[in-house]
This record gives structure tokens, sequence and C-alpha cells, in this order.
């Protein structure tokens, strides 16, 4: 997986926001890669946590992209795993994730200086305001690595010790 940064080109805040993209991309198929040599029992153990397995973790971490997504791009918003629930295997969701992850990156790779600094309107039921571009892109790469860490620790919780390192530093220094 290319590295941007690693390339020593001119930082510019569109260089910046896409190797943050690529590493959320290379940070998600890492876990990803990791649980594929797990159990596959493992990835749907009931634990005490934000959501209750390893599965509806990643699950809503491929969903909440899918949502940020379109609220970069101002489409509607495919309809939601959460509210719909998700039914498809441990094997989908793997798939699921690295090929959103791969999407957000491609989409954010797209965009220019003026693209980032647009102001784009979002609505829910719950929320709704307008913001740049660069702040929702923020949130939901924030967003994903908050639950990467909770993959991490309910793997711990469940016996899983060998979660490998996806520290950012760790990407653009080593990885």
């Amino acid at each position: 997986m290319e590295h941007a940064i690693a390339e020593k080109t001119e930082l510019t805040l569109a260089s910046f926001l896409t190797d943050l993209a690529i590493y959320n991309q290379w940070a998600n198929q890492t876990l990803v890669e990791w649980l594929k040599t797990k159990p596959v029992e493992l990835m749907e153990k009931t634990v005490p946590s934000s959501f209750p397995s390893l599965k509806e973790t990643l699950v809503h971490i491929w969903d909440t992209q899918r949502f940020w997504l379109s609220v970069l791009q101002q489409v509607p918003a495919p309809p939601s795993f959460r509210l719909l629930g998700f039914d498809g295997t441990v094997g989908e969701a793997f798939e699921g994730i690295v090929e959103q992850s791969a999407e957000l990156a491609d989409y954010i790779r797209s965009l220019n200086e003026s693209d980032l600094q647009e102001e784009v309107t979002l609505t829910t039921p719950w929320v709704a305001g307008v913001r740049s571009r660069i702040e929702f892109i923020q949130h939901c790469l924030n967003h994903s690595t908050y639950h990467r860490g909770q993959v991490v620790t309910i793997g711990r919780n469940i016996g899983l010790t060998d979660a490998p390192m996806t520290d950012y530093s760790f990407y653009f220094l080593v990885g």
C-alpha cells in the first residue's frame, strides 16, 4: 500500500488528509488480516463493549464510513446497517470494511484544497449543521481509529493478545 508522507513530497492539507485516509485503509486492512487468522467463532463472541462483538464493531466502522462518505459527497446516505441490521457473514464484514476504506481513500485522494475547504451540509434526525469537508473527514477518520482501539480491546478480552500495531506513527515510519 502506498504511503504519501513517505514520498517526502511537500506537505499540503490535501496530501496530509490523503495520507490519513490511506493510513485508515492500511490500519483497517491490517486489523482484518490479523482477525482472519483467528477462529471465526471468536468474531461473534459477545463481550461488554459499545458493540457486542468484533464483527459488530467492524460492521459499525464500515457502516459509519459509508455514511460519512455520503455526507462528504453530498449524496443520500446508504441504508444503515445499524438501523436495518447486518445479516452477512464475518467474511462479508471483513471484505466490506476493507473495500469501503479504499473507496473513502480514493474519494479523499480526488479532492483538491478548494474541495476540502468547501462547506458541506449534514442533516440527520439527530443533528444538522454545516462544516468544512476537512472537519467531517477528520471526524470520520478519528471515529474509525477510536473503534479500531475497541477491536483490539475486545480481542484482548477474548484471549487475542497479539494484535498488530496500527498507530499512525508506525504506519508512516515503519509500515
